[in-house]
Order: structure tokens, then sequence, then C-alpha cells
């Protein structure tokens, strides 16, 4: 039994897999080439995927023997899930183990958006400042006592809320689907209807996954009524924003200031966004810290060792896969 792993990971996991079966174990953090990914999954019956590997039809035809893929990240949109099920092939993702350090990083770019820190940074460090003022450029905007608006609630999002109680927040959200009497919300956060979260929040954090009906979930008309002392945070996926029309309500000063995580067309980035002073820009590193990862690639272990038994594991994002073999 073979399987591949398309890019770096840690040590410990490769062991453990190794344990398993044959590891094809591409050491590597470069994006793998599509035509290298089709040639090195044959044969093999498990495939450890990160966001950037397309998992589609045509990859699949050529994989007869594949039976799991296990991709390293609570999002999955790299992969055709319909054509994996299609194909009898299970995918799993590793959500949980990230929900609060993606938190931390949501507030990290909130409050350095509302305290214009990275700016202030440069201008520093370019030898700008020549004592202290009452009345400075840098006056930013208070967090505490805001309104935070999160569009979005699932874990993540709860995670975020319940940060907002420690800064005595008013907490808003939207979701697809409206709360019912089970549901328990941090922070006595009040659902309302995108429009007015849009219209009211002072801080607006965006946690919803990318799918077609998501593509440009906030674009000109959505950011036409935000207050323009708000401030959007970007920590769900590239493509939930029209980047190009925050650039211009960011450039026109429409809206205070953004904080972006994901970008559409990543690695790639709009220039538009490097000429601003009112935006803070991270490379996709909501989940960037060594425990956090490192459980990520643990939890991606556990679906791809616990699928390749023939078992269902944790996290299956297709069970009909599971039970067309039942029947």
């Amino acid at each position: 039994m073979k399987i591949l792993v398309t890019r770096r990971l840690f040590p410990e996991t490769i062991e453990r897999l190794r344990g398993l079966a044959e590891v094809d174990y591409r050491d590597l953090d470069e994006n793998l080439p599509a035509a290298e990914l089709a040639q090195r999954v044959v044969g093999c019956a498990g495939l450890m995927a990160g966001l950037t590997d397309r998992i589609d039809a045509a990859l699949l035809a050529g994989a007869d023997g594949l039976k799991v893929v296990s991709n390293v990240a609570v999002g999955y949109n790299n992969i055709d899930v319909a054509a994996c099920t299609a194909a009898g092939v299970m995918v799993t993702n590793t959500p949980g183990v990230l929900n609060e350090t993606t938190a931390d990083m949501a507030w990290t770019l909130l409050m350095a958006s509302a305290r214009r820190v990275v700016a202030a940074d440069a201008w520093t460090r370019a030898g700008n400042w020549q004592g202290w003022k009452f009345q400075d450029p840098w006056m930013g905007q208070d967090v505490h006592g805001a309104t935070l608006g999160i569009l979005g609630m699932g874990r993540i999002g709860q995670a975020v809320a319940r940060r907002a109680q420690g800064f005595d927040m008013r907490v808003i959200y939207h979701s697809r689907t409206r709360p019912d009497a089970t549901s328990h919300i941090p922070g006595r956060a009040q659902w309302v209807a995108k429009e007015r979260l849009f219209s009211e929040a002072d801080f607006i954090v965006l946690l919803v996954p990318y799918t077609p009906q998501t593509h440009h979930a906030v674009a000109a008309p959505e950011l036409a009524l935000m207050k323009p002392t708000a401030h959007l945070i970007n920590i769900a996926r590239g493509g939930v924003v029209d980047d190009v029309a925050l650039i211009e309500a960011l450039r026109e000063r429409r809206i205070a200031g953004a904080g972006m995580d994901v970008f559409e067309g990543e690695p790639a980035l709009n220039p538009g966004f490097r000429t601003l002073d009112n935006v803070t820009l991270t490379p996709h590193i909501g989940s960037s810290t060594r425990a956090t990862r490192l459980a990520m690639a643990n939890c991606a272990a556990d679906n791809l060792c616990v699928a390749l038994t023939g078992q269902a594991p944790p996290n299956l994002i297709n069970p009909d896969v599971i039970l067309e073999r039942v029947s």
C-alpha cells in the first residue's frame, strides 16, 4: 500500500505514516504541479493533500486504487467532492483543531487595523517620529464597546464571539439559517439580516466557507452599506471578497480599514493593496502556530490511517461513500 504526501509536514507525522504504508513524501513547501500530482498519485491508496492541490475528476480517472483524500485543512474547495464520491473515494478535512488559533488571528488583524499598527510601525521605522503629540496622525478607533459583526457563525465564529465579551462588545452575526431555541451562541450574539450587519457593525469578521454561493459575498453593494469608520477582516477564503471593490473602497476612504489574511488568486496579490496604508496584509497564516499546524497534520494522519483500514474516518466529508459500500 502506498501513500502520497504532497508537501512538507512534520517528521513525526511522516514517520507515523511510514509505519502504515510506503510513503511517497514530497519534502518541499512549493506547490506541486498538477501534471506531477497526476503522475505520482497513480498506484496510491491514500493522498494527503494541501489547499493548493486540485483534486478533480480528471485526476481521479488516473488513480484507480485511491481510497481516501485527506486534506490538511478545514476548507476543501480544492476538492471536487462529488467527483470523489462518484469514484468511491473518501474525503476528509481537519476541523476543530484550528478554531482557537484562527480566532486569535482574526483579533490580531482586527486590532492592528483599528489602531493602524502596521502603518505606524513603518512610519516610525522610517525615522518620521519627532515627538509625542496629543492629536497625532495615528489616532485609531476603540475596540471596546464597539459593535462586532460576524458573517458565518460556525466554530471559529463562535470563538471570535467569545473573545468579544472581554471587550464588552455588542455582537451581531449573520448565517444562512437563523438560530432556534436550542442554539447556544456565545456572548448573547444576535442574528441579524446581512444588510443590517454591514450597516451597523464597526468591525466585520468574515468566516464563511468559499463556495459558488459565497463568491463575492462581500462586494460593492455590501461595502457601500458599511460605516466610513468601519473595518473589514477577511480570515475566511479568498474570493469571498471582491478584492477590486475593496481596494476602491479603501482608496476612497469609504471604509476606515481592512485586515486581509486571504486573497483572490493567492499567492498572487492585487497590486492595488500595496499602495494603501489602511489595510493590513498577511500571507494566509490564520492557523500558523506550530502547535496548531502539528495538530492539523496529526488529524489528517488520523483520518488517513482509519480510512485505509476500510472504516469511516473521524472527519469524513462525503459519508455517502460509506453508505454505498454498505448497500
